[in-house]
This record gives C-alpha cells, sequence and structure tokens, in this order.
C-alpha cells in the first residue's frame, strides 16, 4: 500500500494526532446538523466561531483518549519504526478513536431528549444492564445513520494510520545507543509537559471545566462549544445527584412548585434600575441593627453604615444563605439555585444546564447587565458563571487596571473599586441590572495602609475589615445618591455567606446561615420597616420580578418576599443532610429519616430536640422538604431549569 504521509517518529505521531483532532471537529459539526432545530438561533459566523474556540475543550479530550497512543509513541524506544510495533500503535490508535468519537455521536441523538452533553453519570444508566439492552436496540434503529457514520469515521481512521510511515533504521549501532534514549527522553518530557498544558486546558490559574464555555457562547449553546469525552472526564468522580420519587409529578406539584409567575394586570410594569449587591462574609451577627437583644442591649455592631441604611430599608431578620461558601451563594442570589449538592453549582456536571438568571431573564425587557468582582479575573469561576447567566458585560481586577489598589491577595480594596463601579453604573446604558460583589471582608482580612487606626479591631479578627468594607459601602452609596438615577434604582442587598462567629447562637446548624436580606429604594415607603417572614437568597430573584411585576412565567427555587400567600422556608444542606428552616422550626433530614427538630424562636442554641414529642410538626415539614429535594433534583438532572 503506497504511503501518503512519511516522515520521521514525531513527525508521524503528530500528524496522527492532527487527525484524531480534527475528528472532534467533525464531530461538531455533525452534532449541529442532527440538532439544528435546537442551535438555529446560530448564524454561519457564530458556529466558525465555535469550531475555533471548541478546539481548546477538544485538546483535553484528545489527550485523554489517546494517552495510551501518545506514551506509546513518544516513550523511548529504538524499535519503534518495527512493523509489530506500528502494528501495536495502530490498534490502540483505531481503539482510541471508538472511544473518542463514541460520546460525541452518541450526544448528537440522545441530546434531542436531554439537552446537554451527557456526563460521567452515563455510566450508571450503562450499570442498569435490563434498562440499557432494553432501549439500546430502539436507539440503533432510531439513529442507525449515526452508527454508520461512527463506522466510517473508525474505519477512516485505521486507513489514516496505514496511510502514514515511520522512516527510521532498527539497525543502529549499540554505541549510539544512550545518545538516542537522551535525545528522545528529553523530547518525551517536553512532550508531557505539553500534554499538562494541553490537559488543563491553558496556564490559567484553573483547569478549564464545563462551565468554562460560557466565554465563547451564550448559554443555550454552550453544548455546542464542548465535546462529550470532555463533560464525562469533568464530572467523572464528582458526586452526581440521584434522582428522587417521594411523590408523583401531581402531588409533588400541589406540594412544592419552583414554578413562579407574579404579573398582574392591575399593575404598572416598572423598569427601575436594579443593584444587587452581594457583601463577603457579612454574617447577620456583625450588624447591630439586627442584634439589639444581644449583650443587654448594649451591642453595636461593626456596620454603623448598614444600620443607618437598614432604618430606611425593608429588612427581612429572618434571613439565610444557601450555602457556605462564596460558590454557592453567587447562584443562588442571582440564579435563584440552591447549593443542595455536595458540589457547588459552578463546578458541578450540571453547570452546563440552561438556567434562569436576573440578567437574561431582564435583558428580555430592554435591561443592560453587568457583574462587578474586584477579584483576580477567573477567581472561583465566577466570569464564566456570570456569562452564562447572562451578564454581559464583567468587571474584575483585570478591568479595573490599577495594580496600585491590589490588596496582595484577593484583588482591588473595596473602597476603589467600589467607587469605579459607580462611574461603570454611571456611564451604562439604563434600565440596568448590576451585580457587585465585595472582597476586602475575605480572609486575611486586609486593611488599606491610609487607614491604620481608623477601624478599631473587635472581637474577630474579620471585625475589623468587616468595618472597612462597611465603610467603603457608605462611600459607595454617598457617591451613588449624587446621580440622577439613584432614586429611581432598587437596591438589594445581601451576604454571599456568614463567616467566623464569636456568640453561640450564631454557631448553631441554623444560625451559621443567618445573614442580612434588604430592599431599599429611595423615597418608597413600601421599602420600609422589618419583616420576620423566613427568607433565603434564592427568593431575591422572585422578588425582583415581582416588584417590578415581570410579566412572564419562569423556574425558580425561591419565592417572592413579597407573596404573603407564598409558601415561605430557607433550605441549604451540609455533609450529605437538609436543613428545612419553615414555620420557625428548623427541621434536619439526611434523605430518608430526619434527624432533628428546633422551633427556633424558643431554642436558639438547639438544644431542645422535638422530633420525637412533635411527630406531626416533623411529618409536615419532612413532605416540604422532600418535594423540594425531589423537584431540585429531578430538574437539574434533566436540565429541566427553565421553562421550555
Amino acid at each position: 500500500m503506497k504511503k501518503i504521509l512519511s516522515g520521521g517518529i514525531y513527525k508521524v505521531f503528530l500528524i496522527r494526532l492532527l487527525f484524531a483532532f480534527l475528528l472532534f471537529s467533525v464531530t461538531r459539526i455533525l452534532f449541529f446538523i442532527s440538532n439544528h432545530g435546537y442551535f438555529s438561533d446560530v448564524t454561519f459566523t457564530e458556529f466558525l466561531r465555535i469550531l475555533f474556540f471548541g478546539l481548546r475543550f477538544d485538546l483535553p479530550a484528545l489527550i485523554l483518549c489517546y494517552s495510551l497512543f501518545i506514551l506509546l509513541s513518544i516513550i523511548p524506544f529504538h524499535l519503534k519504526p518495527a512493523k509489530t510495533y506500528q502494528l501495536i500503535l495502530k490498534i490502540v490508535y483505531v481503539i482510541s478513536t471508538v472511544v473518542a468519537l463514541s460520546g460525541n455521536l452518541l450526544d448528537c441523538g440522545y441530546f434531542k431528549f436531554t439537552f446537554s452533553r451527557s456526563t460521567a453519570d452515563i455510566f450508571t444508566v450503562l450499570g442498569f444492564g435490563s434498562d440499557f439492552f432494553t432501549l439500546l436496540p430502539q436507539y440503533l434503529r432510531d439513529f442507525w445513520y449515526l452508527f454508520l457514520i461512527w463506522i466510517i469515521l473508525v474505519v477512516l481512521s485505521a486507513w489514516f494510520f496505514n496511510k502514514t510511515n515511520v522512516i527510521g533504521s532498527l539497525d543502529k549501532p549499540k554505541e549510539k545507543y544512550f545518545l538516542i534514549y537522551l535525545k528522545e527522553t528529553l523530547i518525551s518530557i517536553c512532550i508531557g509537559a505539553l500534554c499538562i498544558v494541553g490537559f488543563r486546558g491553558g496556564l490559567q490559574l484553573r483547569p478549564i471545566g464545563i462551565i468554562t464555555a460560557g466565554e465563547y457562547t451564550s448559554a443555550k449553546n454552550v453544548a455546542l462549544v464542548l465535546n462529550t469525552p470532555f463533560t464525562i472526564v469533568k464530572t467523572f468522580g464528582k458526586p452526581g445527584l440521584q434522582e428522587k420519587k417521594y411523590f408523583d409529578d401531581k402531588v409533588l406539584d400541589s406540594i412544592f412548585s419552583p414554578k413562579h409567575f407574579y404579573f398582574q394586570k392591575d399593575r404598572p410594569a416598572k423598569r427601575n434600575n436594579v443593584v444587587i449587591i452581594i457583601l463577603e462574609s457579612f454574617s447577620k451577627e456583625y450588624i447591630g441593627e439586627l442584634n439589639k437583644n444581644i449583650d443587654n442591649g448594649s451591642y453595636k455592631g461593626y456596620t454603623p453604615f448598614l444600620d443607618s441604611l437598614i432604618k430606611e430599608s425593608l429588612i427581612f431578620t429572618n434571613a439565610y444563605a444557601n450555602g457556605k461558601r462564596s460558590i454557592e451563594g453567587i447562584p443562588a442570589v442571582l440564579s435563584g439555585i440552591p447549593s443542595l449538592m455536595d458540589d457547588a453549582y459552578i463546578t458541578s456536571r450540571y453547570s452546563g444546564n440552561s438556567i434562569n438568571s436576573i440578567a437574561n431573564l431582564l435583558k428580555t425587557k430592554g435591561y443592560s447587565t453587568a457583574f462587578f468582582h474586584g477579584g483576580t479575573n477567573g477567581t472561583m469561576g465566577f466570569d464564566n458563571y456570570t456569562r452564562i447567566a447572562g451578564f454581559d458585560k464583567y468587571y474584575g481586577r483585570t478591568e479595573y487596571n490599577n495594580e496600585k489598589d491590589f490588596d496582595g491577595k484577593w484583588g482591588i480594596f473595596d473602597e476603589e473599586f467600589l467607587q469605579f463601579v459607580a462611574d461603570k453604573l454611571n456611564s451604562s446604558a439604563h434600565p440596568i441590572i448590576a451585580g457587585i460583589f465585595t472582597l476586602s471582608s475575605h480572609h486575611p482580612y486586609t486593611i488599606p495602609a491610609k487607614y491604620p487606626n481608623k477601624f478599631p479591631k473587635g472581637r474577630l479578627p474579620i471585625h475589623q475589615s468587616i468595618e472597612y468594607a462597611d465603610y467603603a459601602l457608605g462611600r459607595f452609596f454617598k457617591t451613588l445618591s449624587q446621580k440622577p438615577w439613584f432614586d429611581s434604582t432598587l437596591f438589594v442587598i445581601t451576604a454571599d455567606h456568614t463567616s467566623e462567629s464569636f456568640y453561640p447562637q450564631y454557631q448553631t446548624r441554623a444560625g451559621m446561615y443567618k445573614i442580612p436580606i434588604l430592599f431599599y429604594q429611595h423615597n418608597n415607603s413600601k421599602l420600609k420597616g422589618k419583616s420576620e417572614e423566613i427568607v433565603e437568597q434564592s427568593d431575591i430573584l422572585p422578588s425582583v420580578l415581582d416588584f417590578l411585576n415581570y410579566d412572564k412565567p419562569f423556574i425558580n427555587f425561591g419565592v417572592s418576599v413579597f407573596d404573603t400567600a407564598a409558601f415561605h422556608f430557607a433550605v441549604n444542606y451540609k455533609n450529605g443532610t437538609y436543613q428545612l428552616i419553615y414555620k420557625n422550626y428548623s427541621y434536619v433530614f439526611d434523605g430518608t429519616t430526619g434527624i432533628s427538630l428546633h422551633y427556633l424562636p424558643n431554642d436558639s442554641l438547639m438544644k431542645n430536640e422535638l422530633l420525637k414529642s412533635a411527630p406531626a410538626v416533623s411529618k409536615e415539614i419532612e413532605q416540604k422538604l422532600k418535594a423540594i429535594i425531589q423537584s431540585f433534583n429531578q430538574r437539574m438532572i434533566k436540565n429541566n431549569l427553565i421553562l421550555k
């Protein structure tokens, strides 16, 4: 057989690998064609752009699928040109191609049912033997052409391998073996290093993940940028959700439904600016206005500005975070997705799902959108998440572009960055939806050198940085109050999660999630006062839409704080157990059995166990919690987080 491509060991190795790389793009084109109805809004130019950026995700998948072939091709060994060794390489190459193509072509057909790339839980599906072998013949009948394409491409890869030829002598003087092996060892090390970089997707702080695809396209088209081997390896070994079936669907919706529609014809629609401020680590404990009963009424807290603003706001005194980490708090606040699994949504296998957010819902109403975080770009994947969530602009440390205000650890000091935010908000098109996430109250709690004695130290290391962050927030509001659009802006202020606590009531299972949630609009008398209603971070999105009289239905796991008839609750998850706070009770549940029940108004330290003495209450709350868990798991697994 005539060889069309010949050369040295490494030249032929590279050619073979490039052909395999090409196959990934071929399957992406087939994936696009097979699901063109779903991607009908993708223009030819945009698809070419997606093809190009998809290469970044193809490279890690290529390195993984062809890892054995790469190893055998670069290992120092003087008999690599031998026919027997090349035959072994061919077998490994073809098997690698089978692996690489199988997932991509499977999803050409399977995507129609899930609207997302398959993840590592596909192996769980394959493990259910009877279902798999029952469905496989039907799948092959329905998508026989994909199976045929798979065979053709595998045969083509074998043909291409045969058309390449390694030129090299097998009879080499033994005295040259040392130099040969030394040279090949050095080359192997270099190639290995490049493979490590390629598998990470570059030299950035963290390896690329599923959510990184949001940098290059809209949330709807993320699956086009990705490839199935990549999504499988990125979710392999990560805890996945199990679909729960506590209730049938009709009963489930009667107990809890995440579908909301707040529009009222007799209310005018509003076009207020919306600024959501997420304060790093601002536990309720730190706020004097919310803790007047502490220290016999002498407690002042560490937030004088926030205390003053609370008096002019609608503040919820029973507000809870949905998680304990920033990476969990941001999706809860902006997308209404509580953290009810072991992995944070942003880093989970479900991060490629289609989701609602305050940004993508209000963009349909002509809002401009921006997210601000003074941290180093790429921190915790916030930039990628906010792009997928529909924020058109992201402003981080890079965009701030002035390292003299860098705190030396996390990013730009709050005072300077918030003034930068004020300028950007003023120059943006209005109405605007803006998310702002502060950072200076994050460990190691750095205070600017220009304020050596301005903020006294408190009982905990974080207290001084809370005072500084509160001061920066006060300066931010002073600047904004001079803008003509200030009065027409709805401000929502909350925390991403809680932090260190001094008082024991904030160290309990319920207390460790207590945060502020307030709504403020200058001179709006309807947004004033204190409410003892139980609310959570996931309530913020529906509350804003309710306030604006948004006229479309949507899915969200919280409820509007303004809906007096709603089932108000707060839910969170920790170490395999769920907590539902409802009717002032805290109920902890492991998915099967109730663990604890406490009535918080009379038991702030959660020492009086009521599980056995109040079975009717336990049963009622467990039913609510089961419905939330079932709905969350089903919708997350099935990529059913938006109304299609």
